[in-house]
């Protein structure tokens, strides 16, 4: 039998993959689709989660990023703050997935083309997809049908509203070394250089409106971007997924399938990374039921800035204030970007 089954190979799932291989554990993976897994994601990787990829033995290549600068779609207000220790790193998504999906198998990760679709509890077991193991890491994504399957899923409040996620890449050199989050009364765009001539812009919007539309709403970024040269486009949503808990029994979830709130301050990859080690931390020591107090440790600084970003952003006359309230405070944006960092 083996040590841990995961189901989902994305960044998540290959990580914790990882942790539980440089372990000792034998480990397999359960990811139906072939290939490097691509979705909608701003790309940008914090300095917290680029040093948690080294650890991990992964370099993926990247162009490396220096901080965060707000403005104001309208072209007012900007605010710029670098990173004190160590540098961001902006990854196309699929080069980030082929970097950890390589460093599994150098260390002997079995991947399966598997879905894993229900979930057998034993005494002493669990078994998903026909595998058995002695412990299930759930890492099957924002939607996470196992989520479900373990009834750990919680429905969102009825009325709030639900907020989506829509990405593209532009063949042009980047223009600046941060990534830059712009600001309109109802959306925001993150462009994140992910190569020497590609940019990534993903915009966040409560509104359910065509990727051209929602970007005319930022007339100076639009007019940096060629017309008609971007890519498909990707979406994702809603993004706020709440979670009853994110232990099972032998079943541990992590990473989006752990619940998620906003990609407001872009830390969703960083937050993942963590709570995988913390994952096979808890299984190493025997203690699975520590993971959920683990998690929770691990994610409170994210769940507290972007829960109060977030409520600020639905608030109308607090809104159009938070790119001026940068401006005005350096020393605090400062602050607030070295602690997401």
């Amino acid at each position: 039998m083996i040590d841990l089954l995961v189901a989902g190979g994305g960044p998540a799932g290959l990580a914790t993959a990882v942790h539980a291989a440089l372990a000792g554990m034998e480990v397999v993976v359960a990811e139906p689709r072939p290939g490097p897994v691509d979705k909608a994601c701003g790309e940008g990787l914090m300095p917290s989660a680029v040093r948690h990829l080294a650890a991990l033995g992964v370099v993926p290549p990247g162009q490396p990023l220096h901080g965060i600068r707000y403005l104001d779609a309208a072209g007012g207000a900007s605010a710029e703050a670098a990173f004190r220790h160590g540098h961001g790193l902006g990854v196309r998504r699929t080069a980030l997935h082929a970097a950890l999906a390589a460093r599994a198998a150098e260390l002997g990760v079995t991947v399966l083309p598997l879905r894993v679709d229900g979930v057998e509890h034993g005494p002493r077991s669990v078994t998903a997809a026909g595998v058995t193991a002695r412990h299930l890491a759930v890492a099957d994504g924002l939607h996470s049908p196992t989520r479900r399957a373990l009834g750990l899923h919680r429905p969102d409040r009825p009325g709030r509203p639900a907020r989506y996620g829509l990405r593209r890449h532009y063949p042009v050199a980047p223009w600046s070394r941060s990534v830059e989050v712009h600001w309109s009364a109802r959306a925001e765009a993150y462009v994140t250089p992910v190569g020497p001539d590609l940019v990534g812009v993903a915009l966040l919007t409560a509104d359910r409106a065509p990727f051209d539309e929602q970007l005319a709403r930022f007339p100076l970024l639009a007019a940096r971007l060629p017309t008609g040269a971007g890519t498909a486009v990707r979406g994702a949503g809603p993004l706020r997924q709440g979670v009853r808990a994110r232990v099972a029994g032998r079943a541990l979830l992590v990473g989006d399938a752990a619940g998620y709130l906003d990609a407001l301050t872009g830390e969703g990859l960083a937050v993942a990374l963590a709570c995988a080690d913390e994952l096979v931390r808890c299984l190493r020591s025997g203690r699975p039921e520590a993971y959920e107090r683990a998690w929770r440790r691990a994610s409170r600084r994210y769940r507290l800035l972007t829960g109060s970003l977030l409520w600020a952003r639905g608030q109308p006359l607090l809104a159009s204030r938070i790119v001026p309230a940068a401006a005005r405070l350096p020393l605090l944006f400062r602050a607030g970007v070295n602690l997401l960092a």
